[in-house]
């Protein structure tokens, strides 16, 4: 069984789905679209993020005694993204397509490593350890992920 990391899996597959979008209205030159595109595409990684952080990754320690593993790890990852995510944030508010294109290559490159880290080592781990609470886990995530739950930026 697969549940955690296909769940979390499909959940980047979306982001990354968001972020095309933001590229396709940054070409385009449509710097209004391009920022509502770009905040729901923030919206959808902090929302993940605080996912991750205040859901499955407490729960990973909690069972495993994992404390200062990839969770850890993982946790400054997000940090260094939330700076991009900002940063992105502000180059489309000047209308900066050089800044813009900058900070957003970063995160994409920064987003395909951290995903393939937890994709193939984290999400499996959880998977392994966290069999017993996915009837639980996989609905508390979904909740989180959607937006239902107040995310801090």
């Amino acid at each position: 069984m697969h549940a955690i990391t296909d769940f979390m899996a499909n959940d980047h597959r979306a982001c990354d789905a968001m972020l095309v979008a933001v590229e396709h209205t940054v070409a385009k030159r449509n710097w209004e679209l391009a920022r509502s595109e770009f905040a729901h595409y923030r919206d959808g990684m902090l929302h993940h993020f605080a996912a991750e952080e205040s859901v499955l990754f407490p729960l990973f320690e909690e069972t495993t005694g994992m404390y200062q593993g990839p969770t850890q790890v993982m946790r400054g990852e997000h940090a260094q993204m939330r700076l991009l995510l900002t940063a992105a944030a502000s180059a489309l508010a000047e209308q900066d397509v050089d800044d813009y294109a900058g900070n957003a290559e970063t995160l994409l490159i920064m987003m395909q490593q951290h995903n393939v880290k937890e994709e193939n080592v984290l999400y499996p781990m959880c998977d392994q350890h966290l069999a017993d609470h996915v009837k639980v886990l996989l609905p508390t995530l979904q909740t989180q992920i959607a937006g239902q739950v107040e995310v801090p930026t």
